[in-house]
């Protein structure tokens, strides 16, 4: 069965046919890096991963990039807060390193490259100077800003019509653009005091000066628009078409609309052949953002649940799908995880005892590994439907425990190929920890070994034996274990 996506660029399921039969250049909008990652984000990254990990599985050669949002007004905006540095670069830095601990924690698969929009001003500047000399792009008052109207099929992604669309920018911009839907390239000078007040914590001494980073350009000193990031890296890294572009739903209008614009306006070719949109993650039904408060970090929900709990949450629903985080689903994860676990553990202790005969055959658990294995296949061919291909694998684990209590002697060959499958698919291709149990016990001694530790340090500390405490503290860091003191007492993480 040939992979099919939903492509949105024309609302229909299609075959997916890339420009090479080998490789696949695969583009994911990454993170603003304003603040640390929750599981609205994570949602994001665990499709993208499960894409590249399926066409990988499926014997192409995946060109991933994801870029970093480092130049920013919201990045800006927190330059003083908390001790996250005096300027811009030093406040996404903090960031970047939080998101990269994170994706590591999720088990996800290295990106080819992580571009950050401050490497890449050079080729920003190259492609906006392309643009203005074509006509589709004009300064005003030191910014740059692209005319729709010179783009016949601006909003094709997005089904929307130019002269129905609401002005686009802050009110200094509307009334420097010739259109109320252009949209800036380049932002003269650097970020206003008004505008890094939106986006700052209200309780803080508000920013008085300009800020933000800025470089020289044609047009004078200033910053990139938000849009043509992604287009510059893209085509820096991958090419100028790529067969798949990645990114929330939220971001259809207007990035993603605008990245097609500039992106075709400057190379004359298509963008980006299928766009693959991951639906919202929503608690109380609100989509989780930092802006709403109501998100769950990353690193937090790591260390309550952990990441085979966290993976196998977002692999109960499609990617195209909205999806509702609550104490009932992320529990109803944890159970599927558990049943999974159990048989795959079960089967790996069957098949290396005695009683693992050469000679038994259970029909009814080489079928289900044979079926398993054609309809897990048919399931992630039809539009990476995770939900469905990971029913395969739990109606596995439930054929798995028939064949164990069936009797005393067990199908060597069957457990054997139920292992592998288990391994194949769990493992390889959803990120799963599918033979990576029998390290298991020593993590979890070790954690303990660990709480003892810090318990005796918050022991001292109560005491009053602050250097005592900060040497236990310090022995932990040593031996690579992450302590965070917070108002709830101290966590702690391997690295």
């Amino acid at each position: 069965m040939t992979l099919s996506v939903t492509n949105t660029l024309t609302g229909e399921r299609e075959d997916f046919e890339p420009r090479s039969d080998d490789d696949v250049l695969l583009y994911v909008c990454g993170l603003t890096v304003s603040d640390d990652a929750h599981l609205g984000h994570a949602r994001l990254w665990m499709h993208a991963d499960i894409m590249h990990r399926w066409l990988e599985y499926e014997g192409y050669r995946v060109h991933h990039v994801e870029n970093f949002t480092d130049v920013n007004e919201k990045i800006a905006a927190r330059i003083g807060e908390d001790d996250l540095g005096d300027d811009e670069s030093t406040v996404a830095e903090h960031f970047v390193g939080d998101v990269i601990r994170d994706m590591r924690g999720l088990n996800l698969k290295r990106a080819e490259v992580y571009p950050r929009v401050s490497e890449h001003i050079p080729e920003i500047i190259d492609l906006i100077q392309t643009l203005v000399e074509r006509g589709h792009a004009y300064e005003s008052n030191g910014s740059v800003y692209f005319d729709v109207t010179t783009f016949e099929d601006y909003g094709k992604l997005s089904n929307q019509r130019v002269d129905e669309l609401e002005s686009q920018g802050d009110s200094a911009e509307r009334s420097e653009k010739r259109n109320a839907a252009d949209f800036a390239l380049w932002k003269a000078g650097a970020v206003s005091p008004e505008t890094a007040a939106e986006h700052r914590n209200p309780d803080l001494e508000p920013l008085t000066d300009p800020c933000g980073e800025t470089w020289d350009s044609p047009w004078g000193e200033g910053r990139p628009g938000w849009h043509i990031e992604c287009s510059a890296m893209s085509m820096t890294h991958l090419d100028e078409t790529i067969d798949i572009h990645v990114g929330g739903r939220d971001l259809v209008f207007p990035h993603h609309e605008n990245e097609i614009a500039q992106s075709e306006a400057a190379t004359g070719h298509q963008f980006a052949r299928y766009w693959l949109h991951v639906g919202l993650l929503q608690t109380d039904g609100d989509k989780m953002s930092s802006s709403l408060g109501n998100f769950f970090y990353v690193d937090n929900a790591l260390d309550e649940f952990g990441v085979d709990v966290i993976r196998t949450f977002y692999l109960s629903t499609a990617y195209g799908s909205e999806q509702t985080y609550s104490e009932e689903t992320i529990s109803e994860a944890e159970e599927r995880w558990e049943r999974l676990e159990r048989a795959y553990e079960a089967a790996v202790e069957a098949c290396d005892s005695p009683a693992a005969r050469t000679k038994v055959e259970a029909t009814d658990l080489r079928e289900t590994v044979e079926s398993t294995r054609e309809s897990f296949r048919e399931a992630m061919n039809d539009d990476f439907n995770v939900r469905e291909a990971m029913a395969e694998l739990l109606g596995l684990a439930s054929a798995v425990n028939r064949h164990l209590d069936a009797g005393d002697e067990y199908d060597y060959r069957a457990l054997r190929d139920a292992i592998e499958t288990f391994e194949a698919l769990g493992g390889e291709v959803f990120g799963l920890s599918f033979g990576e149990g029998a390290d298991d016990g020593d993590v979890s001694i070790a954690a303990d070994l660990v709480q003892l530790v810090l318990d005796v340090r918050e022991a001292e500390r109560d005491a009053g034996n602050y250097e005592r405490a900060d040497g236990l503290r310090d022995d932990l860091e040593a031996l690579g274990v992450d302590v965070e003191d917070g108002s709830d007492g101290a966590t702690f993480r391997f690295e």
